[in-house]
């Protein structure tokens, strides 16, 4: 297997004039014995520390030692030394979430407490994560793994609970998990906290929701568990599985409910969170009012993607211009500049300062569904809304002939 190029890093910070010879030629000797092998990898750093207990590279060793074991699915040793990097790295989501769950794969006391106080700084740490806000680009995609990271801090903050004996609030915390995002996981965490409580018809209809519900995170195997679970607590609660189908089909109707409305907020967040073709998308203006390309349905769109930063993009825009104005009198054809910065805020004064034409609209995601990798990039899009033409970076001599032949043949002209 091959090392990974953060594992090296490690070694490589310990070849330092400052750490001490021995120091660096057993490091070196035990990393050169490991060779291309993760475990030998792994042995070879713990060994080290065993050996220099006093190494000032302590915490960047058990970071490494943490990577590599998350890489070759070492559960003990991501408990280990991600315990260890934790009070070092307090708002590690990844590991946070790794640790609590590993922890919760058995009942006892201890582990549990654990657990649940690694489950609360995971919840804590989703509530501060920072992203895009309402109407940015991103935003849905953001607040949906944000929401994401929620629920599974509360699910393993529910498992805990329950396990540490107190059943009703293990089932109050996997509710507020599901209600904050409907996944399998806190619909089975609900009905496994309701059966302990002897509540079976509750308990079916979770295990239903579980069931029934589109989760990517529910494999083959783990919905063929569910049903046989269903039917082994029906057959608990009413004596056979008579009646099951129709909770199930209940069930299907209301969590799919529950995820249309799930996707109704996310387009008031981003009203681009559910849009698969260029014609759903909405843009925003320079000045901040909102396009509907569907709007643009039966004309052609030429669409030139720029930033301020692109020195080709600087000395293809005249040319642009000039293919604009050959067509300036043809209102079934579109030109659309789509500035692609980060930084929104640099655009203006660099328009201002070129003297470019005002009317930009922000990618807003067009990008990644175009897969827009290099700019300056021209697309062409035709009448119904389908692409006719790319042209990536372009030929400063041909530029205008070609994109003007490209748009004739959108509209179906010689």
């Amino acid at each position: 297997m091959r090392i990974s190029a953060f594992l090296l890093l490690a070694a490589c910070a310990l070849a330092q004039p400052s750490i001490a010879d021995k120091e660096q030629a057993a490091l070196r000797q035990a990393l050169a014995e490991a060779g291309n092998s993760q475990v030998d990898f792994l042995r070879a750093l713990e060994q080290h520390l065993f050996q220099f207990p006093e190494t000032s590279q302590r915490a960047e060793l058990e970071r490494a030692i943490v990577k590599a074991a998350i890489e070759v699915k070492d559960n003990r040793r991501i408990i280990l030394y991600g315990e260890r990097v934790l009070p070092r790295d307090p708002e590690n989501r990844d590991l946070l979430e790794r640790v609590s769950r590993l922890l919760l794969a058995d009942e006892d006391k201890e582990k549990n407490e654990r657990a649940l106080e690694y489950a609360r700084r995971l919840e804590k740490a989703a509530e501060g994560w920072q992203g895009p806000g309402p109407g940015e680009k991103g935003a849905a995609v953001f607040a949906e793994q944000r929401a994401i990271a929620r629920n599974k801090a509360l699910v393993y903050q529910a498992r805990a609970t329950g396990n540490l004996g107190n059943t009703q609030e293990a089932e109050q915390l996997a509710r507020r998990a599901y209600d904050g995002y409907p996944t399998g996981g806190a619909a089975r965490e609900i009905a496994r906290w309701l059966e302990r409580q002897d509540k079976l018809e509750a308990a079916v209809q979770q295990l239903a929701d579980a069931f029934t519900l589109p989760d990517p995170a529910t494999d083959e195997q783990q919905r063929r568990q569910d049903r046989e679970r269903l039917g082994a607590m029906h057959r608990k609660w009413k004596g056979s599985e008579a009646g099951l189908g129709d909770i199930i089909l209940a069930s299907f109707d209301r969590t799919h409910a529950r995820l249309d409305a799930l996707r109704a907020r996310g387009s008031e967040i981003d009203p681009n969170a559910n849009a698969d073709t260029v014609m759903e998308f909405t843009i925003t203006a320079l000045e901040g009012h909102k396009l509907k390309m569907e709007s643009l349905l039966g004309k052609v769109v030429i669409l030139d993607f720029w930033a301020t930063w692109c020195t080709p993009c600087r000395a293809q825009q005249p040319l642009y211009e000039q293919v604009a104005q050959r067509f300036h009198d043809r209102p079934e054809v579109v030109f659309l500049n789509i500035n692609t910065d980060e930084d929104r805020s640099l655009v203006k004064p660099f328009l201002d300062k070129a003297g470019w034409n005002k009317k930009v609209y922000f990618e807003d995601g067009l990008s990644m569904l175009l897969r827009v990798t290099n700019i300056p990039t021209t697309i062409v899009i035709g009448r119904k809304g389908e692409i006719v033409s790319r042209m990536n970076g372009f030929v400063e001599h041909r530029f205008v002939d070609m994109l003007s032949d490209r748009i004739r043949s959108a509209l179906g002209e010689p």
